[in-house]
């Protein structure tokens, strides 16, 4: 298969950041008529089976045996139902910008499990320097922005830090335990196990909160499902083909600053001098950590 040329490699990665970056606005507004577990779940119930349909047409193409099953059931619980759900919930009562920015210190959690737990990339200067920083930015975010809205958005924020930390559990999974397997029949199984998980808990928690299933609300699942997880998930996958991995971790901090112009400009999301400062600084780190990884991959 040819290599894309430079130009539609940029093009494409400013696709999936732009995309990424807009839904956190795009979820907030659907949660104005659908309850967070209710539309988490029917997202990933349209993703899925979206991905069944990829699976039938590309998996032999992509190549890989069946991931294990705990591989598969740790995905579904961590990636889509505990992260996403967090995510959805935190948007009830916290900006999406601030909320992806919140969400954006994953990376950090995984080199931190590299130097600590995996011991197989110890972290420099440069990225313990970019560390500090990144978590500086989110405790003055926490005494600022979070603690201006209510107790409530500051009991949530804590808990949406569990969110990327169960994704780099999910991802640590699969890069030790499923690297040669299907991410194809990966991802469409992990989504429908979180869509059931997800749904179940609904049922539970919202069932005194019905939806309106208004053209609003449809087309905000709609979007998420198909352009914010199917089509920006195959682009990524097929990228990463070509593409060196440094230069998709671009995505990582590129993601959130989008998503804060989008919440400002587009969802009414005001961004204070704390707002700029926190932010800047846990996008600062976060950038400072993962171009420090890249040059080492380079150069070693």
């Amino acid at each position: 298969m040819k290599a894309p040329t430079p130009v539609v490699t940029n093009a494409l990665l400013a696709l999936v950041c732009l995309i990424w970056g807009s839904t956190w606005l795009v979820i907030k507004v659907g949660l104005r008529d659908v309850p967070p577990f209710t539309g988490a779940a029917v997202r990933f119930v349209v993703a899925g089976v979206c991905m069944a349909g990829l699976v039938g047409l590309f998996s032999r193409r992509e190549g890989g045996g069946s991931p294990p099953r705990g591989v598969v059931l740790a995905q579904g619980l961590f990636q889509f139902a505990l992260n996403y759900g967090l995510v959805y919930v935190a948007e009830t009562a916290i900006p999406s910008g601030l909320v992806a920015v919140l969400w954006s210190v994953f990376p950090l959690f995984v080199s931190l499990a590299g130097h600590f737990v995996l011991k197989n990339e110890i972290l420099s200067p440069a990225q313990w320097f970019g560390m500090l920083l990144a978590f500086a930015g989110v405790a003055l975010l926490f005494v600022t922005d979070l603690r201006a809205i209510d107790l409530r958005a500051v009991k949530l924020g804590a808990l949406l830090l569990l969110a990327p930390l169960s994704v780099t559990v999910s991802t640590l999974l699969i890069k030790y335990r499923a690297a040669g397997a299907s991410s194809l029949v990966l991802n469409r199984d992990s989504m429908l196990i979180g869509a059931v998980v997800l749904g179940g808990i609904a049922a539970v928690v919202e069932r005194d909160q019905a939806p309106r299933w208004t053209s609003l609300a449809v087309g905000s699942i709609l979007y998420l499902a198909l352009a914010g997880t199917v089509m920006t998930f195959g682009i990524y996958l097929w990228l990463l083909r070509f593409v060196p991995a440094y230069k998709m971790s671009l995505t990582a901090f590129v993601t959130p600053l989008i998503a804060l112009i989008v919440g400002s400009a587009l969802g009414g999301e005001g961004l204070s001098v704390f707002t700029l400062m926190g932010s800047a600084c846990v996008v600062g780190g976060v950038a400072l950590v993962l171009v420090a990884r890249a040059r080492r991959s380079v150069l070693g």
